[in-house]
């Protein structure tokens, strides 16, 4: 690339994008804000590695004392297309995707640049690019055989999840080092598009992912102050819902709310990665240990209160409570299948919306008329129900940390699954699909992030199966070539360097903070 800002590097191939993505005004503004911000990242990602050992070493995480967020205060108002969010619907920034999550009825799309994006940096520029055209409503798209995609009059808003502090763009150097994943997706979307959705009558809104702390919020919103000061755009524009995702933040609900308070539309229960952030912070201690997956559900000792939690603190603050994921794919040929996955989607936004929470997600857009049904007869004519202020919802510290599932066991089966399901999502999430259709569930970087968080724990304290026998390393290693073997073996697709990853984050001594550090530099 020719004209590139003072310090910056492109390592990655010239690819068709670029005239339009990475220009030199568009460089210079995320340069800018890496160099002002990458500091202070930097050094909050170093107190979550103190915070760890402090959690290894026995200590439990808490509410924060004399905090100044327990007043009487309310986050900005919502705009008028974020009043009504019954139904969410994610996916990656794949152009045939988006058209068709844009257009399945949903009221919000989040685009994912994070968990349900392989990061190559085709899929990285060119998933900008397809936003760009979003924006402006020119995404349609005529496949290879012959079938046009274009966007219905009517479309969900738009919502962009960048990808989280802890990652970096390898392709994209700033004074030689690689700039920060996050102020890299946010910039490009916000530079691009920021005067353009407000010219739309929009606005750039963003679900903010993987946070630990109110100090990482405050982070964000310097980034958004920043930002928009820069682009002449007036402070408070844009909008945040953050992903209540790991077990540190959910002690930090109303100090993150309040952090970003004049930015903040809700927070998100993010189910499975708060499942996995559980794991790993406590992947230390066998006290701690979860059954299979699949016995985790959102009604379990320590899911529960943390969900109350959240409707209970957004709404003090006049914030939106959106639900977990519904993360069933609806199969073509097997109605039983879909007969008891709708059974259970419907018991979980029933749920929901019994709990206060103002709208959920989906994966699918199948499943976009089932959850809108259910939060239709429960709101009526109502956008949201902000108004129901769940006094009655009282949590201690210790009901967030009973890390418990009565009636719980670890199975053969448990592990057999893990091990599958981590192979073939990494498999997958090489060959730059991050969203990965597996056993009629979509699959992204946190479910395959369960799958072998358990299984390193599991190893680590030697965990007893229901049969009695206990979980060792020549049982991982049989049953994964077993596995293996089944997906058609190391030389099939990615899966040699699949299982060269899984081994390295299940058999390490050290627990592997996130599996994308292991398998980012496989990546093209």
């Amino acid at each position: 690339m020719q004209n590139l800002p003072k310090g910056v590097q492109i390592l990655g191939p010239e690819l068709p994008a670029f005239a339009q993505v990475l220009t030199p005004e568009a460089l210079a503004f995320v340069a800018k804000l890496h160099r002002h911000f990458n500091p202070t990242r930097e050094r909050l990602l170093q107190r979550r590695a103190e915070r760890q050992l402090e959690l290894d070493a026995g200590k439990l995480p808490d509410f924060l004392p004399n905090s100044a967020a327990r007043g009487d205060w309310q986050v900005a108002p919502a705009p008028p297309d974020l009043q009504k969010r019954w139904v969410e619907i994610t996916g990656p920034t794949e152009r045939k995707m988006m058209v068709n999550a844009l257009n399945s009825g949903a009221s919000v799309f989040m685009a994912d640049c994070e968990d349900a994006l392989s990061p190559t940096w085709a899929n990285a520029v060119e998933g900008q690019l397809n936003l760009i055209n979003a924006v402006r409503r020119q995404i349609d798209f005529v496949s290879p055989e012959g079938k046009a995609y274009k966007l219905n009059d009517k479309v969900a808003t738009l919502l962009v999840r960048p990808r989280g502090w802890h990652l970096t763009e390898k392709n994209v150097l700033v004074d030689d080092q690689p700039i920060s994943a996050s102020l890299f997706d946010f910039g490009l979307y916000f530079f691009h598009n920021a005067h353009e959705l407000l010219k739309r009558g929009s606005g750039p809104y963003f679900y903010l992912p993987k946070l630990e702390s109110h100090l990482e919020a405050r982070l964000w919103n310097e980034v958004f102050n920043l930002a928009q000061d820069e682009l002449s755009v007036p402070r408070g524009t844009i909008r945040a819902t953050v992903l209540i995702e790991t077990i540190m933040a959910a002690f930090e609900m109303e100090e993150i709310l309040y952090e970003l308070r004049d930015h903040m539309s809700g927070l998100n229960a993010g189910r499975w990665d708060y499942i996995f952030s559980v794991i790993k912070k406590f992947s230390r201690r066998a006290e701690f240990m979860l059954p299979d997956r699949a016995q985790v559900t959102m009604t379990v000792p320590f899911m529960r209160p943390y969900t109350e939690l959240l409707v209970k603190t957004c709404h003090k603050h006049g914030a939106h409570a959106i639900g977990g994921m519904a993360a069933f794919i609806p199969s073509r040929r097997d109605p039983e299948v879909n007969e008891r996955a709708l059974a259970k989607v419907r018991e979980d936004k029933e749920r929901e919306s019994s709990d206060g929470f103002d709208g959920t997600w989906v994966a699918h857009p199948d499943l976009v008329p089932v959850a809108w049904e259910i939060f239709e007869r429960k709101l009526g004519d109502k956008p949201h129900q902000k108004e129901r202020l769940r006094q009655d919802v009282q949590i201690a510290a210790k009901d967030l940390v009973n890390i418990q599932v009565p009636g719980g066991q670890i199975t053969e089966a448990g592990i057999r699954l893990n091990v599958n399901v981590a192979l073939q999502y990494i498999n997958s999430w090489l060959d730059g699909n991050g969203a990965a259709a597996i056993y009629n569930l979509m699959e992204d970087t946190a479910t395959a992030e369960i799958s072998r968080a358990q299984l390193w724990q599991w190893l680590c304290h030697g965990a007893k199966l229901d049969d009695g026998r206990v979980f060792t390393k020549a049982m991982y290693e049989q049953i994964r070539t077993e596995e293996l073997a089944k997906l058609g073996g190391a030389g099939t697709a990615h899966y040699g360097e699949a299982v060269a990853i899984l081994d390295e984050l299940v058999l390490n001594d050290n627990f592997i903070e996130f599996l994308t550090f292991v398998a980012y530099p496989y990546l093209s």
